[in-house]
């Protein structure tokens, strides 16, 4: 037996319409869901990032990172910047290959925008 692939990771958020704004800006897409959805899913690649509505949710605190590869590191970190988005971290080459930034979603998640180099 072998685990073969993820299949999604859920994420609580507390506010859907802007945590979809928010995915949706930095270039996801909306496979089913939205802003006024309970449950909304993106699709990536083979994978599902999913959001589950929690209204008392009170945010991530430190728990760790979603780690996304892109095509282009640089467009998604220009287009966070046009949609007037703050990442905590602008792109840099990492000793351990891969070209990356980071940012937090409204609800306090950890997402790592990354290309291998």
């Amino acid at each position: 037996m072998t685990i073969e692939h993820l299949s999604a990771v859920t994420l609580a958020v507390s506010n859907m319409g802007r945590a979809v704004r928010f995915y949706d800006s930095l270039g996801f897409r909306i496979r089913y869901g939205g802003e006024e959805a309970a449950f909304t899913s993106f699709s990536v690649g083979g994978s599902f990032l999913n959001l589950d509505l929690n209204p008392d949710y009170a945010g991530a605190g430190p728990w760790g990172r979603v780690i996304f590869h892109v095509s282009d590191v640089d467009a998604v970190y220009a287009k966070a910047l046009a949609a007037g988005l703050h990442p905590s971290t602008q792109p840099r080459d990492a000793e351990w290959g891969e070209r990356y930034f980071h940012i937090l979603d409204p609800d306090g998640h950890e997402i790592s925008v990354a290309k291998p180099l």
